[in-house]
């Protein structure tokens, strides 16, 4: 989450004017992730989010992810409800920009990954993935293997001013992953994006999935390899074996995987690496002036890249 697009006070006041959801009483931006633009909303019917849709989504996509989040949501998955205006409709204009408003989700997300966490995350990730079986709307997902070149293309002229020599490991890299990549695994609505930050535990459980804005029609496998990298690294890259088996075990617990997306984990987790890698790299190297945000390290995707291509089986990852 971020602030890219100000809201002013006239503007806002038309806006909640189109929904039946109270007074408002506070507004403030939330300055978190490198996305869209986001604030708390407090009203005196409850406490909401409001997004702002910036550039990197196309407002095309819109009614997919606030579709996916209302079937989850209904399939009982604790994820944001898009709420509908007076007419209707869950999608609105403010600012120049497409915005919705989401309800508010208690929980606090992990700071400090503990292995408690792990479990219950590969559980949660494997009914959102059971869940998403009944959703009819299909999405391509827009940062997968056929993006990651023409976004390298757009960092490399400046890579090695980030570390001398990542231009060209990146291409070979790359190269090598679009060659492994997996072609016939099972697909199916998958987050793409849960990061610790974007799962709320509450009492020892999770009480919030957010942030639905990258989820896309895709490998499911895929989704754990995020959810690996993610969360079960530590500071310097390396592998936390116990937090990675615990996560596997939790999906299984609930889904179980098949040979074939076992055997495909490492170049899936390699795939998830470079992705997140590219991102920020061009993040790191394009974030405009002004933006309440600070663009997040590449360096740290590519230590877990260098991780990734050490292994030689899903073996290393706790299976």
């Amino acid at each position: 989450m971020a602030v890219y697009t100000e809201v002013t006070d006239e503007a806002l006041a038309e806006f909640l004017s189109l929904y039946d959801i109270g007074t408002l009483t506070a507004f403030r931006g939330i300055a978190e992730g490198v996305e869209n633009s986001n604030y708390a909303l407090k009203t005196s019917e409850g406490d909401f989010i409001l997004t702002l849709y910036e550039k990197r989504v196309n407002k095309e996509d819109l009614p997919y992810f606030l579709g996916l989040m209302e079937h989850l949501r209904a399939h009982g998955l604790p994820c944001p409800l898009p709420v509908r205006a007076k007419d209707g409709r869950n999608l609105k204009e403010l600012a120049g920009k497409m915005a919705a408003i989401t309800t508010f989700l208690p929980g606090v997300w992990p700071r400090h990954i503990k292995l408690a966490h792990c479990e219950p995350l590969g559980a949660a990730l494997a009914k959102l993935h059971l869940a998403g079986e009944g959703f009819a709307m299909t999405r391509r997902n827009g940062l997968g293997p056929d993006s990651w070149s023409p976004l390298l293309a757009k960092s490399l002229p400046h890579a090695d001013s980030v570390l001398g020599g990542l231009g060209a490991e990146l291409q070979a890299w790359l190269a090598q992953i679009e060659a492994d990549w997996p072609k016939d695994l099972p697909v199916g609505q998958i987050h793409a994006d849960l990061f610790p930050d974007n799962v709320f535990f509450l009492e020892g459980q999770i009480s919030g999935l957010i942030d639905f804005y990258f989820a896309c029609t895709d490998i499911l496998a895929y989704d754990i390899a995020v959810c690996l990298n993610a969360w079960c690294f530590e500071n310097h890259a390396e592998l936390n074996v116990t937090r990675s088996r615990a996560v596997l075990r939790g999906y299984q617990s609930v889904r179980k995987l098949s040979d074939s997306e076992i055997n495909a984990l490492p170049v899936l987790a390699r795939g998830a690496a470079i992705r997140f890698l590219l991102t920020r790299l061009y993040d790191w190297l394009n974030t405009p002036e002004g933006a309440l945000v600070t663009p997040k390290d590449p360096l740290d995707y590519y230590r877990r890249l260098r991780f990734h291509f050490a292994v030689s089986g899903a073996g290393a990852y706790g299976l």
